[in-house]
């Protein structure tokens, strides 16, 4: 049996992706491959190869952008829009793209986020990957210009706030030079709030126990010293506060060894430094809810945690790279979130605009299929009629995210839809 050239191609590409400092390596996993293919029985194997030879195909037409034009929303100077000011809509923002000592251990010298991102290929028909970006390129947070104009563009689109995901262990912090850049920049015209990831890093990217790379450590005295350390950033008048509070958000309060002893120490050390308290966010990431119990003000839906799932899985076709995951569909998600009623409590509204994360994991990613601009926006639009029920200082929607490209969840602008994702919270946000 003879392999096509197009199968050919789309093997080489996986093994530079699998082994890309190795050509070694390179040559035994594509040997193995022959071997793994031509090991397998009649039309099981032509049906496998004739999908592989299908991917290559997908793959190069998103490669070159090859989509609907009526899918890309250009840029243009905004309009002077004048938004809700009862509703502040906060998007996540990672940190990861800039190289630091680390991830140049761990990942290899010079590592981003934009490694992982860059090596996305399809594994079905329809398949949106690679995630190209559009204006803001393949950037580095180390150069300010670069924030400056994603403050611009998230400004002029309705986002009323950045909340940065904030990486402390036990003492040491990760990833950190962005909000430095925040501080020493008084330009970048735009509130925040910190979201503690109080989570381990681990190879396998889940945060769990295996492969770990740096764990946490919790104990009273850091609690104190988390605090008095995040004090530089409570104190610029850029930071959001309610009532006076500065506002935490902790993104696994279910991990704190004791949550309610944990909160009352910053609580407390927040008032000797002056501060009339905390406002304190947990989200409901791994099934958390009971954020009173645990001693929060209140808590925030963090999608893709705590949803409700229409499996597609068996409606495709995958490539033979694609050994595990779940494939599942975004459109079934929007209605169930717009028939879902509004929850107990001081609840904030979370969406994502999609979610793939087979960047991170090529293999085995779990996948939220048929996300489109359009759907995003009903579902900010729900998220905004729900937040509007909240107590007036409270009346936060949190977007996950504004920069999650190897999450497959980010409002920038990307090569298939332009400012489409933005556009869309313009036009749910903006004053009637």
């Amino acid at each position: 049996m003879k392999i096509s050239l197009e199968s050919r191609l789309f093997t080489n590409i996986c093994a530079t992706i699998r082994h890309p400092l190795s050509s070694r390596k390179r040559r035994a996993w594509r040997e193995a491959m022959k071997a793994r293919v031509f090991s397998a029985k009649g039309a099981s194997v032509a049906h496998r190869l004739s999908v592989d030879a299908r991917m290559y195909n997908v793959y190069v037409g998103n490669s070159l952008s090859r989509y609907p034009a009526s899918d890309y929303i250009s840029w243009s100077p905004p309009p002077q829009t004048k938004f809700r000011d009862d509703i502040k809509v906060i998007a996540y923002y990672l940190p990861q793209f800039h190289p630091i000592p680390e991830n140049d251990v761990w990942w290899g010298k010079g590592f981003t986020e934009w490694r992982n991102v860059a090596r996305a290929f399809p594994v079905f028909d329809g398949h949106y990957q690679p995630r190209i970006p559009g204006e803001l390129g393949y950037y580095d947070l180390r150069l300010v210009d670069n924030m400056r104009r994603q403050i611009e563009l998230a400004t002029a689109y309705g986002v009323s706030a950045f909340c940065f995901h904030f990486y402390w262990f036990g003492g040491k912090t990760l990833l950190e030079q962005p909000l430095r850049n925040v501080l020493e920049n008084k330009d970048l015209a735009i509130p925040f709030s910190l979201c503690w990831a109080n989570e381990n890093w681990s190879r396998r990217w889940d945060g769990g126990d295996n492969s770990l790379l740096i764990r946490q450590q919790h104990s009273p005295s850091d609690d104190v010293e988390f605090i008095r350390y995040i004090e530089k950033y409570f104190r610029d008048e850029r930071y959001m506060k309610v009532d006076g509070k500065p506002v935490l958000s902790v993104y696994r309060p279910d991990i704190l060894p004791d949550s309610q002893a944990t909160v009352t120490r910053w609580r407390e050390e927040a008032i000797r430094l002056g501060f009339p308290g905390l406002y304190l966010i947990a989200t409901n990431s791994f099934n958390f809810v009971d954020y009173r119990e645990h001693g929060f003000d209140a808590l925030s839906e963090f999608p893709p945690h705590q949803l409700q799932f229409h499996f597609l899985q068996e409606s495709y076709h995958t490539s033979s790279e694609r050994v595990g995951g779940s494939i599942y569909s975004y459109p079934k998600l929007v209605d169930y979130e717009l028939s879902k009623p509004s929850p107990e409590g001081t609840v904030h509204p979370g969406v994502m605009p999609g979610w793939d994360n087979s960047a991170r994991r090529p293999n085995d990613a779990i996948i939220f299929h048929g996300a489109t601009p359009a759907l995003f926006r009903r579902w900010l639009e729900r998220a905004v009629e729900k937040a509007a029920s909240n107590p007036e200082a409270e009346r936060f929607v949190f977007i996950n995210a504004w920069n999650e490209w190897a999450e497959g969840a980010y409002l920038e602008p990307d090569a298939r839809y332009g400012y489409a994702w933005l556009q869309m919270v313009r036009e749910a946000t903006r004053e009637e």
